[in-house]
C-alpha cells in the first residue's frame, strides 16, 4: 500500500503515534478511578489499532522508498513526458 495522498498519510501517522495512544490510556486510567467498565480491553484495542496503522504506515514507506523512477510515475504522467520525435 503506497499511499498516494499525504494528507491521508499525515492523519493516518497523527492518529497511530499520537491519538489511539492517548485515548486508549486516558481511558484505562479513567476506568480506574471512576471505576468504568472494559478499560484494559479498550487499551488494548487502540494499542491492536495504533500498531496496524503503523504497520500499514511503515510498509507504504518502504515501498515508496524503495520504487524506481519508472513505477513513481503513472501512466498519464508518462504520456505527458513522452517525445513524438517522427
Amino acid at each position: 500500500m503506497i499511499f498516494k495522498n499525504t494528507k491521508l498519510y499525515d492523519v493516518l501517522k497523527y492518529l497511530a503515534l499520537i491519538v489511539f495512544d492517548a485515548c486508549g490510556l486516558a481511558y484505562e486510567q479513567l476506568a480506574e478511578v471512576w471505576n468504568l467498565p472494559y478499560g484494559t480491553e479498550v487499551m488494548r484495542t487502540f494499542v491492536i489499532l495504533s500498531t496496524f496503522i503503523g504497520a500499514l504506515i511503515g510498509i507504504g514507506s518502504y515501498r515508496y522508498a524503495h520504487m524506481s523512477v519508472d513505477e513513481d510515475m503513472s501512466e498519464e504522467n508518462a504520456m505527458l513526458t513522452e517525445r513524438d520525435d517522427d
